[in-house]
Order: structure tokens, then C-alpha cells, then sequence
């Protein structure tokens, strides 16, 4: 059987997943590409396919005779669960449970970054100059966490030990550790105003993309800031430079987009009140390891027929 890996990192990190995973399964194939032109000349003949869904192009699919199965390096499997070439047959796993800590760092991390305005501080360092301003603290702000799953369960304590009121808005409410309160997430536009700062982690679904358009945008505070660490798709790019040019809300920061990698004559580029990541809020030191022994176990319970045992299976529409 074989499995191919595909990841288009640098060369240095990109054979990590077959050292860990080759020496734990002497009988499988395993074999890396980086490229496209890897995949494209390779994909025909694997079992089993691994990568991130964003990173695969529309149409692989096509000709996969022997493909069983399709693992999600991240939590999302946009570009894997999407795409229409994909048999009905094929088996869908993503990578979950091991996102809470470092994304709910990451949005943490943006939310002080923009109160205290750290691009300014760098930009003035850049300079040598010595300049001061007053700074906003979290401690009595508001927070909005828009998606209330593993990631917000990990966000909402954090935030209330910085002093902040956290309110979580989902499509379903329910009682949820570290938060004030819940309201339902078509409501949104309603209690948008209240907060000083909204964090989006919802997945990317057909009923969530550009959830965050004009009308939201606009309902929020002059002074709030938008935090996106969830995916590109669940923000309204374009709406989003419209609102920060009108000077509807204060800042963003922004981990995923619409398009990625960012093109670098987007707007977002040149505005000194957007913080700008690529993508990387989930990705930590110990990312590998700590995926690799999840997609272990399952490759186990594939390679000995024990389907029905596997984790994170995708529930296909």
C-alpha cells in the first residue's frame, strides 16, 4: 500500500511526517513531494493521500484509481471535502483536537498586539525613534468569539484571566465554561456593537462563507478590532477594506484570507492598522509530532481493517 504525502514547505521541515510515520509502518509506501508537478505525477498510484486541503488543486482527484483515503493535516478539509472528483467512496479524516492552545495563543496574542498597537512600536524602532502613546488594555473590554468549539473553549478562559467580559456567539447556545454569556449566532449583526473585539474561529461551510460582510462590519464599534484566525472564507475580504478605509472599525488582524498566499497588491499589505500573518496561527513546535501520533493510530486501525475505530472521520453531504 502506498501513501503519499504532499507538502509544498521548505525542504527542511518537509520530510518530518515520513521520518515519523515510514519507520512505524516497515510494510507501507511512504513517500513526500513538494511540488504540483510531484503530486500531479504521483497521485495516480497512491492508497493513501495526506496534505492540507488548501493546498491541493482543483481537479486532483480525477485520476485517483486506488485511493482509499484522504487525511487533513489541519482541521479544515475545504479543498479535500469540496472538491466534486472525489469518489463518494473515499475515506475523509482531518487532524483535530490539538488546535485549542495555539490558536486561542494566536488570537490572544493579535488582541494585544492590536491594543497596544506592536506594528507601530516596530515601525518606530525600524526608525530609532523614541516614540510613546498611550496604550488600551483588554482588562474591561469585550470580546465576541464567534464559533464556540474546542478553540473557543480554550480562547474564553484566557480572556477572562486578562479581566474581559467573553461572549460566545453560535448557532447553537448552550452553557460553555469561561464565557458570560451565549447568543445565537443569527443574531450576530444585533450584538456585534457591543463588542470591543471579535474573534472568528468557525469552520468554513457553505452556510458560514462571508458570514462577516458589509452588514456586520458595519454594525460594529469605530473603536472594535476583528481578529481572523479561523479561515480566509468566513471573512469578506473586500467588505473588510472597505470598512477599515471608512474607518467603520479601529484594525484587524489577520491570519487567513480569501486568497492565499496574500497577493502582495492587496491592500491589506499597505494598511498600518491590519496585522498580517500567513496563515500559521495553528502551527506550533511540537505541530508535527502531536498530529503525527493522532494520524498513527488511525493509519493502524486502517492498515488492520478497523475502519469503523478511526478518529476525526468527515461526514461527507
Amino acid at each position: 500500500m502506498h501513501a503519499l504525502i504532499f507538502l509544498p514547505w521548505d525542504d527542511s521541515e518537509r520530510y518530518l511526517y515520513e521520518r515519523i510515520i515510514a519507520p512505524r509502518f516497515p510494510d507501507l509506501t511512504v513517500e513526500t513531494v513538494g511540488t504540483l508537478d510531484g503530486l500531479k505525477a504521483n497521485v495516480a498510484r497512491a492508497d493513501i493521500l495526506m496534505s492540507f486541503g488548501v493546498r491541493l488543486p482543483r481537479g486532483i482527484f480525477a485520476n485517483t484509481p486506488q485511493l482509499k483515503w484522504v487525511h487533513a493535516f489541519g482541521t479544515g478539509v475545504d479543498g479535500i471535502a469540496d472538491q466534486e472528483t472525489l469518489r463518494r467512496d473515499v475515506l475523509i479524516t482531518s487532524t483535530r483536537g490539538i488546535h485549542g492552545p495555539p490558536v486561542a495563543e494566536a488570537a490572544l496574542a493579535s488582541m494585544l498586539a492590536l491594543s497596544r498597537d506592536l506594528p507601530r512600536t516596530v515601525r518606530a524602532q525600524d526608525r530609532r525613534a523614541w516614540d510613546k502613546w498611550r496604550m488600551q488594555l483588554l482588562d474591561r473590554r469585550t470580546v465576541g468569539i464567534l464559533g464556540v468549539g474546542a478553540i473557543g473553549e480554550a480562547l474564553a478562559p484566557r480572556c477572562k484571566a486578562m479581566g474581559m467580559t467573553v461572549v460566545g456567539v453560535s448557532r447553537s447556545p448552550r452553557p460553555c465554561a469561561g464565557f458570560d454569556r451565549m447568543v445565537a449566532r443569527a443574531g450576530l449583526d444585533r450584538v456585534v456593537g457591543e463588542f470591543d473585539y471579535l474573534v472568528l474561529l468557525l469552520p468554513l461551510e457553505p452556510d458560514t462563507r462571508h458570514i462577516i460582510g458589509d452588514r456586520v462590519l458595519a454594525a460594529m464599534k469605530p473603536t472594535s478590532f476583528l481578529i481572523n484566525v479561523a479561515r480566509g472564507g468566513v471573512l469578506d475580504d473586500a467588505a473588510l477594506v472597505r470598512a477599515l478605509q471608512s474607518r467603520q472599525l479601529a484594525g484587524a488582524a489577520l491570519d487567513v484570507f480569501d486568497q492565499e498566499p496574500l497577493p502582495t497588491d492587496h491592500p491589506f499589505w499597505g494598511m498600518t492598522n491590519v496585522i498580517i500573518t500567513p496563515h500559521f496561527g495553528g502551527y506550533y513546535d511540537r505541530y508535527v509530532e502531536d498530529s503525527a501520533d493522532q494520524l498513527c493510530r488511525n493509519l493502524q486501525r486502517f492498515l488492520a481493517g478497523r475502519v469503523a475505530e478511526m478518529e476525526n472521520v468527515v461526514e461527507r453531504a
